[in-house]
């Protein structure tokens, strides 16, 4: 009978940060990985687009730190997912950049590997051609030539084969570009000969952190253990604790159907887990099916530049104001429309958020407002960011003067928390590229930085 495989997952996001005692908890048992997920697109395209990081060097940097200066003299692997938040090479670059500062001054020395997920457009253009994309979803238009010719930084997921491969190459530390979320967490499994089901299973839950424990957070770490049969989780922190119900009940977390879960090249049947408290606050769970799909497709993401945004938030406190806000918000934006008639309307959008009444769920909400305040956020997205920042500026200076019917106060109409008021946002994306691409042989490139090893 081989040995359980331990996998520590120290938060559900790298630079989200944790306690450092919760993961030295974790490090007292023999320790076959240290995966951590570092990004995600459920802040929507612009990380991706812009190639910037979800989380500050600063948060990353601390998180490392702990991550490789326990580890590597360890000898425990390290892997990192989708790197630097959106897994594209600016991403992968601006990680390998702060593990080769904290190596050095820790004077540390690691077997570092990357995994490339970028894809040129040329590339995306014959598999395109060659009918090997499809949209992720019914509601996502098919791929089109100009689409792929205007995506910035074109990546796709990739699943724990070329993970599994780093790793039987010796790899202390390896560096993913974008990832199936819970791929690396697999591959440890994997790699160690593990039911794939089990390994995967496991890695969706490890990946969020002690998200899965009671009191959840991503900020806290998690131990997960392999066997031959099933698999453990336990909270390394003695606050929290695992319960049948919050591991079941993480399991449905961001899935589309409540036991079925989609991945690259493969299906996860979950429909006749278990889920059994074995010691106070170990929960085991068992029957994971992993089905290997007869076509291998992996999720392309890409995104593309369509506008610019300058948006203003401010305060109102008039209940005569607030009695017809929705009114003499359509008042403003046509007072504006009529003044710049030489722009045309469809380069630019104005658009208005009220917080407090029905900024989040807008005409569809179905509690009626008895506030005596709300937050007002109005934005504009235009063709060029002078144009959005000229146009909210008038925005905004019509709205603080109009003078509605019953004013008391010819003083302003909206309370700004801070000065100026106008904030230039920048470059606004959205997903170009959000598809499946069917592969016949690993297409994720494996390199090992010797650089990173000075």
């Amino acid at each position: 009978m081989s040995k359980p495989i331990r996998i520590l997952s120290p938060c559900g996001m790298l630079g989200y940060g944790f306690p450092e005692t919760s993961f030295l908890n974790g490090l007292k048992e023999e320790i076959h990985g240290i995966v951590v997920d570092a990004g995600s697109t459920d802040a929507g395209p612009h990380k991706l687009g812009a190639g910037v990081p979800i989380v500050s060097r600063r948060a990353a940097k601390k998180d490392l730190e702990i991550l490789l200066k326990n580890g590597v003299p360890k000898k425990i692997p390290i892997i990192i997912g989708s790197a630097g938040g959106a897994g594209a090479k600016p991403h992968v670059e601006w990680t390998l950049e702060i593990i080769k500062e904290i190596l050095n001054e820790n004077n540390l020395k690691a077997n570092t590997a990357v995994i490339w997920a970028d894809f040129t457009a040329e590339e995306i253009l014959q598999a395109n051609k060659a009918n090997k994309i499809n949209p992720l979803s019914s509601n996502i238009p098919e791929l089109t030539t100009s689409q792929i010719e205007d995506s910035f930084n074109i990546v796709a997921q990739m699943g724990h084969e070329p993970i599994v491969e780093a790793l039987e190459q010796g790899a202390d530390v390896i560096v993913c570009g974008r990832a199936y979320d819970p791929s690396p967490f697999a591959a440890v499994g994997a790699f160690h000969q593990k039911d794939l089901g089990l390994s995967y299973h496991l890695g969706k839950i490890l990946e969020c952190g002690a998200l899965c424990a009671e009191p959840g957070t991503t900020k806290d770490s998690i131990l997960g253990t392999i066997h031959e049969d099933y698999f453990t989780v336990e909270s390394l922190n003695p606050k929290r604790k695992c319960t049948t119900i919050s591991l079941a009940a993480h399991t449905f977390y961001e899935k589309e159907h409540p036991y079925i879960l989609h991945g690259p090249g493969f299906t996860l049947d979950l429909s006749e887990c278990e889920f059994n408290e074995t010691l106070p606050g170990v929960i085991s769970v068992k029957n994971s099916k992993y089905i290997k799909n007869d076509q291998h497709r992996i999720k392309l993401e890409a995104a593309k530049l369509v506008a610019y945004r300058t948006f203003v938030i401010a305060g109102i406190r008039d209940p005569i104001l607030l009695g017809s806000i929705e009114d003499i918000e359509d008042i403003v934006i046509q007072q504006v429309q009529d003044y710049y008639k030489e722009i045309p309307q469809e380069d630019y959008q104005i658009n208005f958020y009220n917080y407090g009444k029905n900024g989040v769920l807008g005409n569809k909400e179905t509690t009626a407002f008895h506030g005596h305040e709300i937050g007002v956020m109005f934005e504009v997205i235009a063709k060029t960011q002078e144009l959005a920042t000229s146009i909210c500026a008038t925005v905004r200076s019509t709205f603080l003067h109009y003078g509605y019917e019953n004013r008391k106060s010819t003083a302003g109409n909206l309370a700004f928390p801070f000065a100026p008021s106008d904030v230039e946002f920048g470059p606004v994306y959205e997903f170009s590229i959000y598809h499946l691409m069917e592969i016949t042989e690993n297409p994720f490139r494996i390199e090992f930085l010797e650089e990173v090893l000075q």
